[in-house]
């Protein structure tokens, strides 16, 4: 009970705070906005927002572990990537894209990393989705870190086809890499098993799926072939 109590009144204190932030952000008053959202993320971590976009996931989540139990770790991820949502849009507000950017990728990354995990499919309503991370990140290539985790979330909820678009960004960039070309293997080999009618749900038939794997086999036996050692 104690433990229930402690993440009800986590959250209400970050709804009242992102209140706060988003009507400052309507008021088109960002470095207001700045402070405040500086203030949640030293609340929640003990670190400002800049000092943050600097960390790795790994070590963010790891300052999000010191001495509490799991279930809270999963909420304070969550309210995590909701702030660095609002830090990202604020930070456009400045003209900084950048740091907008940065926001955006780490949010992104703490949102799949607790999707990925299992926890909870159905996020409160404060919690960005993954399409609204992904839209503010139009415009440039995303980290080959972003695409293979979006490829691993869009596969595991049957988006099909967007699963295969974050494969070809990877390959777009490095179209003779064998561990992308191996890792594209195995997600088509996976997709051959799904029935018709699923494949079908994910917007990527039978037919391309087949197609898609053809196409990397081919390319992985062409290096084989053109390496002296066969390896």
């Amino acid at each position: 009970m104690i433990r229930r109590d402690y993440i009800l009144r986590m959250i209400e204190e970050f709804l009242q705070a992102l209140s706060r932030i988003k009507a400052l952000k309507r008021d088109q008053l960002s470095q207001e906005a700045a402070v405040t959202l500086d203030e949640e993320f030293k609340r929640l971590t003990g670190d400002g927002g800049k000092r943050l976009t600097q960390l790795t996931e790994t070590k963010l989540l790891a300052l999000l572990m010191k001495g509490e139990p799991t279930q809270v770790i999963h909420t304070k991820t969550l309210l995590l990537a909701s702030l660095f949502k609002e830090a990202a849009e604020v930070a456009a507000l400045q003209n900084q894209p950048e740091e907008s950017r940065n926001c955006h990728l780490k949010g992104l990354h703490l949102l799949l990393h607790a999707l990925g995990r299992g926890e909870s499919e159905e996020m409160p309503d404060y919690v960005p989705k993954v399409a609204q991370f992904v839209t503010g990140l139009a415009g440039a290539p995303l980290p080959f870190e972003t695409d293979a985790l979006l490829m691993h979330h869009y596969e595991r909820t049957g988006q099909f086809s967007k699963a295969e678009d974050s494969l070809f960004a990877m390959l777009e960039v490095e179209p003779e890499n064998r561990r992308i070309i191996e890792f594209g293997i195995s997600f088509y080999e996976r997709l051959l098993i799904q029935s018709d009618a699923n494949l079908s749900l994910g917007n990527l038939p039978r037919t391309e799926v087949e197609a898609g794997l053809a196409e990397l086999r081919q390319k992985s036996q062409l290096l084989s072939s053109e390496r002296p050692d066969g390896k």
